[in-house]
């Protein structure tokens, strides 16, 4: 099994004119198969540290962040387009966007099937179990935009999951949906995941809804000076 995911001394700043926002993280261990939600209030910088982890954003000097024996970090020192750290994104982790992010002009299998060819491991026969534990063999042939919200984040899970990723990382995967879908939603992510043992690192704003469903917590905290905003998060292993 893939070792666990851990960052210390993370960092990261963005800069919008003369205000400036800074994450940071003291200390994140995730481990695989678990599933943490990460909490707080809009604009703490719960998409920024999902960027982080998913290594879709490099993180500032300083940052040690490692997978197993593997350094994430480094990945970043010869550039964002470097071959190497996009095959590791790819293999590491399954993504859920808030809305789906679904490529139109493919089916919904085609959807799914997706991160199979991008990762060089197809497996049709894993992705129609996908397709039928999540409920969607009815529209496996239609395109995305003939389907519902709560049947694309469906299809988007699925493609998450597609290639057996050791992580997924989720932002406010129920945030667009009605009570009762977002609840289906969370429920299919959360046991599908735990049926392949991958992790999940998801963003929520619904706290109640988190801990309806045990999800432990990892709260960002913030503090303004000035024109500076800092979003927190300290200590904490799940």
């Amino acid at each position: 099994m893939t070792a666990g995911l851990y960052m210390r001394d993370g960092h990261v700043s963005l800069r919008d004119g003369d205000r400036q926002f800074r994450l940071q993280i003291d200390h994140l261990q995730v481990r695989p198969g678990q599933a943490v939600a990460l909490t707080g209030t809009s604009g703490s910088g719960k998409t920024l540290l999902l960027e982080l982890l998913g290594l879709l954003r490099a993180p500032g000097r300083g940052t040690r962040y490692v997978c197993g024996d593997r350094d994430l970090a480094a990945l970043w020192d010869r550039g964002a387009r470097n071959t190497e750290l996009a095959a590791m994104r790819g293999r590491l982790f399954g993504f859920v966007p808030q809305t789906g992010g679904l490529m139109p002009f493919l089916t919904v299998a085609e959807n799914i099937a997706l991160p199979q060819r991008v990762n060089g491991c197809p497996d049709a026969a894993g992705c129609a179990a996908l397709i039928d534990r999540l409920g969607l063999n009815a529209v496996a042939a239609l395109m995305p935009g003939a389907l519902s919200i709560g049947q694309r984040q469906r299809v988007a899970i699925a493609r998450a999951l597609a290639h057996r990723p050791p992580f997924v990382i989720a932002d406010e995967p129920t945030a667009a949906l009605d009570n009762d879908s977002a609840d289906g939603v969370l429920e299919l992510l959360l046991e599908t995941a735990r049926q392949q043992e991958t992790g999940v690192i998801l963003s929520s704003h619904d706290i109640a809804r988190i801990a309806r469903f045990g999800v432990p917590r990892l709260h960002l905290t913030t503090r303004t000076r000035g024109a500076q905003v800092t979003g927190t998060l300290a200590g904490l292993t799940c």
